[in-house]
């Protein structure tokens, strides 16, 4: 799913505290129950043709169908395991935090806002996606992989606007 939602939560907080925070997530519309729905009856069906053609003598679609259905259960799988990713990107008076929380994985980057820069770097081919980066002392972090081209350009503006360029902080509104 390449879909993305942009979640935006503002927090009168004291200094030091989360000012603003992001959390980022895929657009994941499938639910688990709906999922095993699908693959229940596609499987179904799936299995009930090849049963009509193995019983008039073409018995080598049974495995193929089972191929078939077996694939597809694993991207399956695999995309609503995708579904639970978040990006929470936090911006305070004095850093710029992002955490990654995954299936198996969670990793947080922490950046002096002062000297973080916000870079929206034009993608390499023509149908890539752009990447939104955090750069500073040779660090780079990549955010919103799972966002529309239009959410991450929107994105981009606003941390720019927060977080401003090299050497300056602008206050954060």
């Amino acid at each position: 799913m390449s879909d993305g939602t942009v979640l935006s939560a503002q927090s009168a907080a004291p200094p030091g505290a989360v000012v603003r925070r992001f959390d980022l997530a895929p657009h994941c519309s499938l639910t688990p129950y709906s999922a095993a729905v699908f693959l229940g009856w596609l499987g179904g069906t799936t299995f009930a043709i090849a049963t009509f053609f193995a019983i008039q003598g073409f018995w080598p679609v049974v495995p193929f169908a089972g191929l078939e259905i077996g694939l597809l259960a694993w991207a399956l799988r695999a995309s609503m395991r995708r579904g639970t990713c978040r990006e929470v990107i936090s911006i305070t008076e004095e850093t710029v935090t992002v955490e990654w929380h995954g299936p198996q994985v969670d990793r947080v980057s922490v950046f002096p806002r002062h000297w973080v820069r916000v870079k929206l770097h034009a993608p390499l081919a023509a149908l890539h996606p752009a990447r939104l980066l955090f750069e500073s002392h040779g660090r780079v972090c990549e955010v919103g992989r799972f966002l529309t081209e239009d959410e991450r350009r929107g994105l981009a503006a606003r941390l720019k606007q927060l977080v401003g360029n090299v050497n300056e902080s602008p206050a954060l509104r």
